[in-house]
């Protein structure tokens, strides 16, 4: 069992999670946010790549990776999250001053109860500098020119977090958090916990001193209860009652309770743990492998196929295509197919990041090298400078209706 000071810890992981939740938002990688949801243009920037709603198959399998990867480590380590982690722990631990307002006079209640009103006020806008840019936010707020919509959700936001943070507290992850719920479900004999070690129950002096630390209110000697949020308090006022008699803490982590049996690495484990990885592959590959040019070609309706005077028979298409690119593209177009070689006109063309746009093309082929009536070509649209602006479409090649 671990017995040395554990809130120094648990402090600096609240902390650098504020300061990652809080400055995530104005962070810029290539002149977007390094992580937003753009409503207006539904589009997800994730850490310098824009991934656009047709594409958000990925997101889909990234949530699952990100589902099965909790109940994972939460079957490993129990209210790890819960206790050095979670966003309303963390603010709880960062606002105590709301505890002591009790035996307070008005001056300090009143204090306190605007602190936490400006804490919360300044947490929901950055909710909201996830969906609008903080840089834009802090612009228009200041010009008078925040729609009302983002006005309705800045105030809405901060009443409800207000009045969880300066009433619920604790509470909330006893009673209101459906995670700890689940968690229950999840838990086997060898899950992380904190625990009061039974075979060492009558070196206990019954000072009571973890019952009265414990944020909610419970007496992890009695066993494990689901208000428990593993913030480790207890075990560290423990560790400083039994150090006055040279001992260790009676209450630390331990896989599982004492005398129970098992292995780490078991059956659900195990299982739970395929299929994150598996997930995770899946996702890798996908990333990789996506492309930022989308493209749809059709045959062009205003030209039909036809032969030249000189033998060449030429086709039309209408190439629709849109950069998903962060920057502008130079593309190279070419056609090839497999009884010969195709010219196609034009071979080049420029468009800017977001672009959607259309031009018609004309494919040239020598008629001798034609097989048949139909035949199958591809069209190969690639970047001059990245390598995932690439596609490649097939499309049908005809013969003109006249040839026999």
């Amino acid at each position: 069992m671990m017995t040395e000071c554990i809130q120094p810890w648990r402090k600096f992981a609240a902390i650098l999670q504020a300061v990652l939740i809080l400055g995530i938002p104005f962070l810029q990688i290539r002149g977007q946010s390094a992580l937003r949801f753009d409503v207006p243009s539904l589009q997800l920037h994730f850490f310098g790549t824009t991934i656009w709603m047709e594409e958000f198959f990925i997101v889909l399998v990234g949530i699952i990776f990100l589902t099965f990867l909790i109940v994972l480590l939460t079957i490993l380590f129990g209210r790890i999250w819960c206790g050095w982690l979670c966003p309303q722990t963390v603010i709880v631990d960062l606002s105590r001053f709301v505890d002591r307002l009790e035996n307070k006079g008005v001056i300090y209640k009143a204090s306190a109860y605007l602190a936490m009103f400006a804490i919360t006020a300044i947490i929901a806008a950055n909710l909201i500098w996830y969906f609008v840019s903080p840089y834009e936010f802090i612009e228009r707020l200041f010009a008078g020119d925040l729609s009302g919509l983002i006005w309705g959700f800045w105030i809405v936001m901060t009443a409800i977090l207000f009045l969880n943070f300066m009433f619920l507290r604790r509470r909330f992850c006893a009673t209101v958090c459906p995670y700890s719920k689940v968690q229950s479900v999840l838990y086997d004999n060898r899950t992380l916990v904190i625990a009061f070690d039974e075979k060492r129950k009558e070196e206990c002096m019954n000072c009571a001193a973890c019952v009265k630390i414990c944020p909610t209110n419970i007496d992890i000697r009695q066993g494990l209860s689901a208000a428990c949020i593993n913030c480790a308090e207890c075990i560290d006022k423990c560790s400083a009652m039994m150090g006055k008699r040279q001992k260790k803490s009676l209450i630390g982590y331990s896989f599982g309770l004492s005398g129970e049996s098992g292995k780490l690495l078991r059956q659900n484990v195990l299982l739970i743990g395929v299929i994150v990885l598996v997930a995770l592959v899946f996702l890798l590959y996908l990333s990789a492998y996506r492309t930022v040019l989308d493209v749809t070609i059709l045959p062009n309706p205003a030209f039909a196929p036809r032969t030249a005077a000189d033998g060449t028979v030429i086709n039309s298409y209408v190439l629709a295509v849109e950069n998903r690119g962060d920057k502008n593209a130079d593309l190279n177009i070419s056609a090839t197919g497999s009884h010969g070689t195709f010219k196609i006109t034009p071979d080049h063309m420029q468009i800017a990041n977001g672009e959607n746009r259309k031009i018609t093309v004309f494919v040239a082929a020598r008629n001798q090298v034609l097989d048949g009536k139909v035949q199958q070509i591809d069209i190969e649209i690639m970047s001059t400078e990245s390598n995932n602006a690439r596609t490649r479409k097939a499309i049908s090649f005809i013969m003109p209706s006249d040839d026999k």
